[in-house]
């Protein structure tokens, strides 16, 4: 595995091309001054996928021709790969894209914007998440996809809330925690 780093805005992104057992992979990495990472696995204005050999490595996305870098996938550790998948599939209405030992990948369909990627951790979780998932619905059903949440296999988890917050605060089968936020229109309002 080659791997190349920059210092970018404070943190350290990094690229790394290696060859995993169903065949090659261009991964790209950032990592905060605390350590906690995340990758995109893409970079460019090409997206990049699990391919079966070096000549089927890179697939064009259309909707990414300009784009520098885009969101791949949110990838998520698992203890238990199926059952979290099959979780957050009927928390989302999506559906597994591509299931293999090490990975599963859910989504709306494999052209989605992006996923979800279960990959495997020995390590129990210890403390907070640093980056969550918020889900929003419409007023009307707020409280029943909370319930609905919760019948899955969600809990309510206490992070330090008032109990003023305009959302609620649940963890997933294995302790992941999200939120369900008041009804949104735009990523903004």
């Amino acid at each position: 595995m080659k791997a190349f780093t920059k210092r970018f805005r404070g943190n350290v992104a990094g690229i790394a091309v290696g060859s995993l057992s169903s065949g090659y992979v261009l991964s790209a990495a950032c990592a905060d001054v605390a350590g906690w990472s995340w990758h995109a696995c893409s970079t460019g204005p090409k997206a990049v996928r699990r391919a079966r050999g070096p000549k089927d490595a890179v697939q064009r996305a259309a909707h990414t021709v300009d784009m520098p870098v885009r969101l791949h996938h949110i990838v998520i550790d698992a203890h238990d790969l199926p059952d979290l998948a099959r979780f957050w599939t009927q928390a989302l209405g999506w559906k597994v894209l591509s299931e293999r030992e090490n990975e599963i990948v859910i989504g709306t369909d494999q052209n989605a914007p992006v996923g979800i990627c279960f990959m495997p951790i020995t390590d129990p979780k210890t403390v907070k998440n640093r980056v969550h998932l918020d889900l929003t619905s419409s007023a009307a059903d707020r409280n029943q996809e909370i319930d609905r949440l919760l019948a899955l296999g969600a809990r309510r988890v206490d992070i330090g809330q008032t109990g003023a917050e305009s959302w609620t605060v649940l963890a997933d089968p294995e302790g992941n925690e999200f939120c369900v936020v008041r009804p949104k229109e735009t990523l903004i309002r």
